[in-house]
């Protein structure tokens, strides 16, 4: 049956499962909701098993490419190698998940088949993104992944909303400018942007040293406005003002770690590593990730609103990948791509969490997090087994991230990218272990059990003294009778138990063969060794 895929059908099948689909969403009315349900979960259901046979085929040998001329001498190619499986079966993973719980989050919110026909495009340019054969089939794909997520940050039509786009399309507008010139230039001189290491490129050393250098910061940057590196990270704090499931998909699937993961490729499948660090790039680019991992975690610390918490926690998160792919050591490689996945589920599990947190509690603020997890307990277990994740706690992925990094960087000698994750993971841990705390074991001031104890207390005492019985007030009946163990219904709670089990799941299994980090180790081997694919 996979061989039968062969070739362009299986690439052209994922984009087809999610474009179809959004074409035939698009003309719904809102009412068409069991309609817009099964379109929505067979286009994502579908996808899945496509992703699933695309990565057997690969580890058997099975050749996935489909081509197509797009300019004179310049074709646009999607290709399934080892790297763009990995990022192919995390989105398709996800989009399922996020599919679902967008349906009970926006049951009752206008404007539906709107947002789900752009939601099944935002994934069509992010399956174009990770099967991109080469630097210009992955700009297309990537300037279609703003577009099409545009209408998503803005879909509540608030002006908050409509601010938040502005900024949104200023920043990845410019970024995707700076890209386009950086790809031009070096299909001018190369006369190819094909992923395919360094053998293009290295001949070129002698004679365009200097405008191979100044193209990879032209690309780094095109790529780190997406992937949030500082300087370049202004618009990501603002498009929280998204629904939680847009949340979710900028953080964990799409946009984001569409930036993160092409400069991933352009190290590692452009330059390749070795002609990368020959040129100077690498420690440059460490440096700039670094700092953002710093720079992120400090400005978390500082937020009260969740969302923004998360964000800025997102800013500093994906720089891991980008730093473990600007060291060259084995294991440090390996932890940047299995990170491409351990971030993405972590990440969304949160998002999830605080999607229903604000859905169905009002709640949008650390400080207004006491006590819920008496009122919310399932949902804040997935928010702590997320926050534990992020902040690198055994068995969590981010532990395997963290240690996996660290233990590459010690080996490669480079000792201060090992104090750079220490002070990063004591960042971590001051601004997500306080929510936690806050959630569990502070008083919850919307049930206020100790005054309704005491009261009820005074009331038994007055009637044994009086002698006769006294009934309990409106206010004691009402506190004694609201519920404390409400949580989500199953459309919200369910993809985000199912995220938050596999982050410790992946964590448990990290060694096992095929796992995320075995698969990532598989890709790093090629990469390191080789110098691309």
């Amino acid at each position: 049956m996979i061989a039968a895929l062969s070739g362009p059908i299986l690439p052209l099948l994922l984009l087809a499962t999610s474009l179809v689909p959004a074409a035939l969403i698009f003309p719904l009315p809102d009412r068409a909701e069991t309609t817009r349900r099964v379109i929505n979960l067979l286009g994502a259901g579908i996808k899945v098993v496509l992703a699933v046979l695309l990565a057997i085929g690969v580890f058997r040998g099975v050749e996935f490419e489909a081509r197509m001329q797009f300019l004179p001498g310049i074709e646009l190619v999607l290709r399934a190698d080892p790297i763009p499986v990995l990022f192919v079966f995390l989105s398709a993973l996800l989009w399922f998940t996020t599919t679902v719980y967008a349906i009970g989050y926006l049951a009752r919110h206008d404007h539906r088949s709107r947002f789900f026909g752009f939601f099944g495009l935002c994934v069509t340019a992010t399956m174009g993104v990770a099967l991109a054969g080469n630097l210009v089939t992955f700009l297309v794909f990537y300037e279609l992944l703003t577009i099409t997520t545009y209408p998503l940050v803005v879909h509540r039509g608030t002006s908050a909303a409509r601010r938040a786009g502005r900024t949104y399309l200023i920043y990845t507008i410019t970024g995707g400018a700076v890209l386009l010139v950086g790809t031009a230039w070096l299909q001018a001189i190369a006369g190819t942007t094909a992923f395919a290491g360094p053998d293009a490129l290295q001949p070129l050393v002698a004679d365009d040293r200097g405008a191979l250098i100044a193209i990879f910061v032209l690309l780094i940057a095109g790529l780190g406005v997406k992937a949030a590196l500082v300087p370049l990270h202004g618009w990501l704090p603002g498009a929280m003002a998204a629904p939680a499931p847009v949340s979710a998909l900028l953080h964990a699937v799409a946009v984001v770690k569409a930036g993160a993961y092409g400069i991933v490729r352009v190290v590692h499948d452009l330059y390749g590593a070795p002609l990368a660090g020959e040129l100077g790039l690498l420690t440059p680019l460490a440096v700039v990730a670094a700092t953002t991992i710093i720079y992120g975690s400090v400005r978390a610390l500082a937020q009260d609103g969740i969302k923004r918490r998360l964000a800025y926690s997102t800013v500093s998160q994906l720089s891991y990948i980008v730093l473990g792919a600007s060291v060259l050591s084995l294991l440090s490689v390996t932890a940047a791509i299995a990170h491409l996945v351990h971030q993405g589920i972590m990440k969304v599990t949160l998002f999830y969490a605080a999607g229903i947190l604000e859905h169905d509690h009002d709640i949008t603020r650390i400080s207004e997090l006491d006590g819920v997890g008496r009122r919310a307990p399932a949902t804040m277990v997935a928010f702590t087994i997320g926050a534990f994740g992020m902040v690198g706690l055994p068995p969590t992925v981010g532990f395997v991230t963290k240690f996996t990094l660290g233990t590459g960087a010690a080996e490669a000698g480079v000792w201060w990218v090992v104090v750079v994750l220490v002070a990063s993971t004591v960042l971590n841990a001051a601004y997500f272990l306080p929510p936690v705390a806050r959630a569990w074991f502070a008083r919850d001031p919307t049930t206020d059990d100790t005054a309704a104890d005491e009261t009820t207390d005074d009331t038994a005492a007055a009637a044994t003294t009086c002698g006769h019985a006294t009934a309990p007030t409106a206010t004691s009946a009402a506190r004694t009778d609201r519920p404390t163990g409400r949580d989500a219904e199953p459309w919200l709670l369910l993809p985000t138990l199912v995220t938050a089990a596999t982050v410790l799941v992946l964590g448990v299994v990290a060694g096992v063969p095929f796992s995320p980090l075995d698969w990532a180790g598989d890709i790093a081997e090629i990469l390191v060794s080789e110098g691309g694919p």
